[in-house]
């Protein structure tokens, strides 16, 4: 048997972590096992589904690189064969027209929870011999079978039993001839060979009834794996009020894809100790069978300390492409300036995220608008004026602007002045960055340029004297 599975969204929002942890796990079985991994858009709520939504969730998987095999397939793409299965149903006796109204069914409701009895329908149209008017509205369900049980084997939840007689009959078709959730999903599933659908455990309660419509229509039943809930570090379902959920969201708050990854993939499922995974190694060891059953708590702190992690491992080339969208969110062409590889490759130690080696990289391409207080009190005093002034006077005649060269010329600075290699950098890479921290003096000054550090030394000096003449 060849193995398939798939992700199938709706496009009513962005791809959130819990379904891209879905998406991963569903393409993981499926490469572990030589299989096909199948991309469907379930689309048929026709009131909430939008093509920004349906671009969101394409864009994630892209960013993520959860390429798939077949699709994206759209349901709304697919009515006539949706009709055509109700309409062998319908012929073979194994669904009928309900014509009972929505007041009718409210009232039934309300009586049942009186009682307190389970609110079901109660099988009223079933067996109609008569429609009660000719241009009568109708939904169509379909006969559950109302003896025995469905028995499922759950990849991660084990044996699962529902009686039948705790289930109703479904709606598969709505008064306006659309189809419903739990009718398309099992066509879809049959048409295109889906043998494990791996899915969040909100669609447990799904699956018996999907099990039924997959029995009446003769086809094999695909085994399920219902995957547990995500939740925040409060213990609630995650949500918007825990920070982003959406992945779309951490690619713009500048985490890596292979962070993200890695951190989804040990949300509910491990391998003895190890925290870190390329792709190749969760392809090799992860299986579905091995996730745990119990809920999951999202960790920021945790995806941070890994995309710090693997910020530090990349290659100056792979973060220099990522960091390129997050230099231009702060309006600065990267090309305009040093090269991009170069300076990912000193802020790498430097940065929890890509977000962040943008904001403090800034500098390098453009001149910052105001010091940095605490730095400029304690670096940008009378005291500094002389190296400042010495500093700019050898810099400025240079023969070779390069690191060692900058860093023997700031060395001959301070021995001049017979001063600490730091009496003389710091003061120099406040006035040349703005704030007290950066890469390495001669990496600074390198990446910055002549032209721009001679003339912040300059606006550093006038800033001393400014400042001294205010008393």
């Amino acid at each position: 048997m060849t193995v398939r599975t798939r992700f199938a969204p709706s496009p009513t929002g962005y791809l959130h972590v819990g379904g891209a942890r879905t998406a991963l796990f569903s393409w993981l079985y499926a490469r572990k096992h030589g299989g096909t991994f199948v991309l469907r858009i379930e689309d048929t709520d026709l009131e909430r589904s939008t093509p920004e939504s349906v671009n969101a969730i394409l864009e994630g998987m892209s960013w993520l690189n959860l390429d798939y095999d077949e699709g994206p397939f759209y349901q709304t793409q697919r009515f006539d064969r949706y009709k055509e299965v109700i309409d062998r149903l319908m012929a073979e006796g194994k669904a009928y027209p309900c014509y009972c109204s929505r007041e009718r069914l409210d009232a039934l409701r309300e009586e049942q929870m009186a009682k307190k009895i389970k609110p079901r329908y109660d099988g009223h149209c079933r067996a109609l011999k008569e429609p009660p008017g000719a241009d009568a509205p109708y939904v169509i369900r379909f006969k559950t079978p109302v003896d025995g049980a469905v028995v499922m084997d759950d990849l991660i939840r084990g044996r699962i039993a529902f009686d039948n007689n705790e289930l109703d009959d479904l709606i598969i078709q709505r008064t306006d001839g659309s189809p419903t959730y739990n009718f398309t999903v099992v066509v879809d599933d049959i048409d295109m060979g889906i043998t494990h659908v791996i899915r969040g455990d909100d669609h447990v309660n799904n699956t018996p009834r999907q099990i039924h419509i997959y029995q009446a229509l003769g086809a094999a039943v695909p085994t399920f794996a219902h995957v547990p809930m995500i939740l925040g570090p409060d213990g609630a379902r995650l949500s918007k009020r825990h920070g982003a959920v959406s992945v779309l969201q951490y690619r713009d708050d500048g985490f890596l894809p292979e962070a993200l990854i890695n951190y989804l993939a040990r949300l509910g499922w491990s391998h003895g100790d190890q925290e870190i995974f390329s792709v190749d190694e969760l392809v090799q060891l992860f299986d579905v069978d091995a996730v745990n059953k119990a809920a999951a708590s999202f960790d920021n702190e945790k995806l941070a300390w890994l995309n710090q992690h693997y910020i530090k491992e990349a290659t100056p080339e792979h973060l220099a492409r990522l960091l390129s969208h997050h230099m231009g969110e702060l309006g600065i062409d990267p090309t305009e300036g040093p090269d991009l590889v170069a300076v990912a490759k000193v802020q790498q130690e430097r940065a929890k995220t890509l977000k962040e080696m943008a904001e403090i990289s800034a500098f390098f391409y453009r001149d910052f608008d105001d010091y940095d207080e605490t730095a400029a009190k304690k670096n940008l005093r009378p005291v500094a004026l002389e190296p400042l002034q010495k500093a700019r006077e050898a810099l400025a005649v240079l023969p070779a602007w390069e690191g060692e060269a900058i860093h023997r010329c700031v060395a001959d600075v301070a021995e001049a002045l017979e001063l600490k290699m730091g009496k003389v950098a710091q003061p120099l890479r406040v006035a040349v960055v703005g704030r007290a921290a950066s890469p390495g003096i001669d990496d600074t000054l390198y990446l910055v340029g002549r032209e721009a550090t001679l003339r912040r030394i300059d606006r550093a000096i006038a800033f001393i004297e400014a400042r001294a003449e205010q008393g």
